[in-house]
Parts: C-alpha cells; sequence; structure tokens
C-alpha cells in the first residue's frame, strides 16, 4: 500500500492480522511507532546466558527482564536486584 499523506487500517469488531514468511517491518522515517494495547507479546523471544558472576540458588528465578542487543534484537535474561543485560552475549552476535 502507498499514500502520500497516510493510510488507516481499522477493525472495529475483529483482529487484524499480518503474517509472512521472513520478516515483518515496521518503519518511521520522521516519527515514532506505537503499540497501544493492555498487554504485548513478544513470543520466542531467546533467552540469553547467564553470566558466571550471577549469584545461582537452588530455586530457578522465572522473572526475566527483556534486553536490548546493539543491534536492535531483543532477548531474555534472568532478573536480578540490576540489571543482567550483556552486550556481549552470543544472542546480539
Amino acid at each position: 500500500m502507498e499514500a502520500p499523506k497516510g493510510i488507516q487500517i481499522l477493525a472495529e469488531a475483529g483482529d487484524i492480522q499480518a503474517i509472512c514468511r521472513n520478516e515483518l517491518r515496521l518503519e518511521s522515517k520522521d516519527g515514532e511507532i506505537s503499540l497501544d494495547a493492555r498487554r504485548i507479546r513478544l513470543m520466542r523471544l531467546p533467552e540469553g546466558k547467564a553470566s558466571t558472576s550471577s549469584s545461582s540458588s537452588g530455586n530457578r528465578q522465572t522473572v526475566y527482564e527483556v534486553c536490548v542487543c546493539p543491534n536492535g534484537r531483543l532477548f531474555l535474561s534472568q532478573a536480578g536486584t540490576g540489571s543482567t543485560c550483556q552486550i556481549s552475549n552470543n544472542v546480539c552476535l
């Protein structure tokens, strides 16, 4: 779709679905992309490896933080008292 001033897609009583084989890209040249919902689900994010300096208790923690690589890729890391995101994480390569 192309338009000189804008395009609006509206589903008053149903869902909108976009499916593709490879990449789905949302890009804004001069503005922002807003996701406005009660819940936003990011499914199948890779989980980063815990660093060796992280304290490990007998119980596996189930709280995660969403981390962002310098290239924009997202991954999960087990949450700690401070940030547990590591730029050197193999997920970012």
